[in-house]
C-alpha cells in the first residue's frame, strides 16, 4: 500500500520535473539568439577592448612613468603630475586658453545657432535652400576652413581689413598674428561652421507643438513672449545637450588652432590650448608618459565640468515628462 508521504511528494515531484523541462526548453529556445547576439557583439566586444580599454589602462600606467617611446617606461610615480602643476608653464597658459575659449565661443554659439534656426523656421518659400546654404560650411574640412580664414583675416592682403578700412578704420585688428585678437578670430571661425548645431536646434523648433502658440495667441502673447515663455523652455533639454557637448569639445579644441598658429608662428602662445600641449609633449617632444598624466587630468576636466552640469541642469532644463536625472 502506498502511504500518504508518497502520495503528497508524488505531486510536488511531477511539478518540480515540469518545471525544470520548462526551464531547459526555454533555454534551448534562447540559445540560438544568443548565440546569434554574440556573434554580432564580438567585432564590437573585441574593438572595445583592444582600441578603447587596452590603451585606457596602457595610458594610466604610463602617466606615472618616463617613456620616450624608445626605451621602455621607467616608473616615477607623481613626477608626471608634480611637473606639470609646479614646473610646467605652458600647462597653466593652455589652461588659461582653453577656459577662456569655452567660456566665450560655447555661448556664442549657443545663441548663434539658436537665432540662425529660428529664422529659418520662418520662410514660406525656399526654406530648404536656406537651410543648405547654412548648413554647407559645416561640411567643410576643418583644415581647409582654416587656412581660409587666415587669408581672409590677413592684416596686409586680406578682405577683411580692407573692408574695415573702406569705412574710415585706420589701424584695424591683426587677427592671428596679434595676441589680443587671434582667439577672436578662431571664435569667428566657429561661429562661421554653426551648421551641424544649427540643425538640432531646427529639429528642436518643429518639435514644439503648434497648439501652444495657438493658446498663447488667444492669450494675447505677442512674438517676443511667445519665444520667451513656450519656445525657450522647450529647448532647454536641446540647448543643455548643446552646452554639454560644446565643453567637451572645447577642452579638446586643436585643430583650427594648430593650423592657424603654424600659419601666422604663434610666438606668444595666445593660441596654445590643452590639446596642443598633449601633443606637442606627445609627438614633438617623445614625451608619452607626461602625456598621459596630462590626457588624464583632461579626462577629470571634462568630467568635473560635465558634472556640474547634469546638477544644475535641474534648475533650468524643463523635460515635458519632467527631469530624466531624478
Amino acid at each position: 500500500m502506498m502511504s500518504i508521504g508518497s502520495v503528497l511528494v508524488s505531486p510536488r515531484r511531477k511539478a518540480r520535473a515540469r518545471n525544470n523541462s520548462k526551464r531547459l526548453k526555454a533555454r534551448a529556445k534562447l540559445r540560438t539568439p544568443w548565440l546569434f547576439i554574440s556573434l554580432c557583439m564580438s567585432p564590437w566586444v573585441l574593438g572595445f577592448l583592444f582600441f578603447t580599454a587596452y590603451p585606457m589602462v596602457a595610458s594610466f600606467y604610463e602617466s606615472f612613468t618616463r617613456f620616450d617611446l624608445i626605451n621602455s617606461p621607467t616608473w616615477i610615480g607623481l613626477g608626471n603630475f608634480r611637473r606639470m602643476f609646479f614646473h610646467d608653464s605652458l600647462f597653466w597658459t593652455s589652461i588659461r586658453n582653453t577656459f577662456w575659449i569655452s567660456a566665450i565661443s560655447i555661448p556664442l554659439r549657443i545663441c548663434f545657432a539658436l537665432f540662425t534656426a529660428w529664422i529659418l523656421t520662418k520662410p514660406k518659400r525656399g526654406r530648404t535652400i536656406y537651410r543648405t546654404i547654412f548648413f554647407i560650411p559645416a561640411m567643410v574640412p576643418t583644415v581647409a576652413a582654416t587656412m581660409s580664414f587666415t587669408y581672409i583675416f590677413n592684416p596686409a592682403v586680406g578682405p577683411i581689413n580692407k573692408f574695415l578700412e573702406s569705412f574710415g578704420i585706420k589701424n584695424p585688428p591683426l587677427w592671428f598674428m596679434d595676441p589680443r585678437w587671434s582667439k577672436w578670430a578662431l571664435i569667428i571661425l566657429g561661429l562661421w561652421g554653426i551648421g551641424d548645431t544649427m540643425i538640432i536646434y531646427l529639429a528642436g523648433f518643429l518639435d514644439v507643438p503648434k497648439s501652444l502658440y495657438e493658446a498663447a495667441d488667444l492669450e494675447g502673447a505677442n512674438a517676443w513672449q511667445q519665444f520667451r515663455y513656450v519656445t525657450l523652455p522647450l529647448m532647454t533639454p536641446v540647448i543643455f545637450f548643446s552646452a554639454v557637448t560644446g565643453i567637451i569639445g572645447s577642452f579638446q579644441y586643436f585643430t583650427e588652432a594648430y593650423v592657424a598658429a603654424g600659419q601666422v608662428l604663434d610666438y606668444s602662445h595666445s593660441m596654445y590650448f590643452y590639446a596642443t600641449h598633449i601633443y606637442n609633449e606627445a609627438f614633438a617632444n617623445y614625451q608619452m608618459g607626461y602625456a598621459s598624466a596630462l590626457a588624464w587630468i583632461l579626462l577629470v576636466i571634462t568630467l568635473a565640468c560635465t558634472f556640474i552640469m547634469l546638477r544644475t541642469q535641474r534648475r533650468w532644463v524643463h523635460y515635458p515628462n519632467g527631469s530624466l536625472f531624478k
